[in-house]
């Protein structure tokens, strides 16, 4: 659904690829190094891009959720990381942010 937030998936290979993209940015952001980075779920919202709600493992019972964007083909297909949230846990729930 455009604009709206869909359900829970597993990780894809290209989640996968886009959260190792953005690692060094995210541990910048989060001011730690993260030796274990596993992204475990994701949700997608359509908009102008995609907007890529994921939920990763960094160790321990400790979780982050990224907010990952990806634009449009036509507008070059940038991807970035546009937000972080920390002191996140297994039981969490992927929420827009």
């Amino acid at each position: 659904m455009a604009g709206g937030l869909g359900n829970v998936q597993d990780v894809t290979a290209d989640i996968e690829a886009f959260c190792k993209e953005v690692k060094s940015t995210v541990e910048k952001h989060a001011n730690k190094a993260y030796d274990v980075y596993t992204p475990k779920a994701f949700r997608e919202q359509v908009v102008a891009g995609s907007n890529y709600f994921v939920k990763v493992h960094v160790g321990g019972e400790d979780y982050i959720h990224l907010r990952l964007f990806q634009d449009l083909p036509c507008n070059g297909g940038k991807r970035e990381l546009h937000s972080l949230a920390t002191h996140k846990t297994a039981a969490d729930e992927i929420l827009y942010f």
